[in-house]
């Protein structure tokens, strides 16, 4: 018995696994061979291509292609029409499937709504891409980076507010007082 809704529209492949509770919406394809994790949310007109796992609360808004070779951990979220691209230098006459370059988003990492993500990039836990960015780089974890190519211009919060640093490297996050230290251009969360 399966413990996950799709809609009467969705396509799911043989030999798929997908997760207690995970929700997959209208015209949305689910191919062989993914793993999805519990409690996700396909949206409408979302493909996942064969070998994509997905860890457990992934929210894929609409009109998403999650491509071979793309990993992303718990929690993450991608935002409508953003993409991902699995082949650095793609040709139509080329065959290049034994080419893909893995994507690796993690824990808690947030990408913006018609953002695109070039293949063999890794970006950090609870990292905040925004809307349109052009990820050509990895991403640090609680970077906010915006723009094409995309830049970072700070520092976000578990919770994705913006985080001040005092003159001790240290910042709280305004919804949840969690502290942060940034030391060596990194950041940690302390507490």
């Amino acid at each position: 018995m399966k413990e996950y809704f799709a809609h009467e529209t969705a396509v799911i492949d043989e030999g798929c696994e997908i997760g207690k509770g995970t929700k997959i919406w209208h015209f949305s394809h689910v191919m062989t061979g993914c793993v999805i994790g519990e409690s996700c949310n396909i949206g409408q007109n979302v493909v996942i291509s064969p070998a994509v796992r997905l860890g457990r609360n992934v929210k894929i808004q609409n009109n998403v292609s999650v491509y071979t070779g793309v990993v992303c951990e718990d929690d993450v979220f991608l935002g409508p029409s953003m993409v991902f691209t699995n082949v650095i230098n793609p040709r139509s006459h080329v065959n290049r499937r034994n080419e893909y370059a893995e994507t690796l988003v993690r824990k808690g990492a947030s990408i913006g709504a018609n953002a695109t993500v070039i293949c063999g990039n890794e970006i950090g836990e609870y990292a905040l891409i925004g809307a349109g960015a052009v990820i050509t780089k990895p991403v640090k974890a609680f970077a906010l980076v915006v723009g094409n190519p995309a830049k970072q211009i700070g520092w976000v919060s578990e919770y994705g507010h913006r985080l001040h640093f005092d003159e001790n490297g240290i910042a709280f996050c305004p919804e949840t007082n969690q502290e942060y230290k940034l030391t060596d251009n990194n950041v940690i969360r302390t507490k």
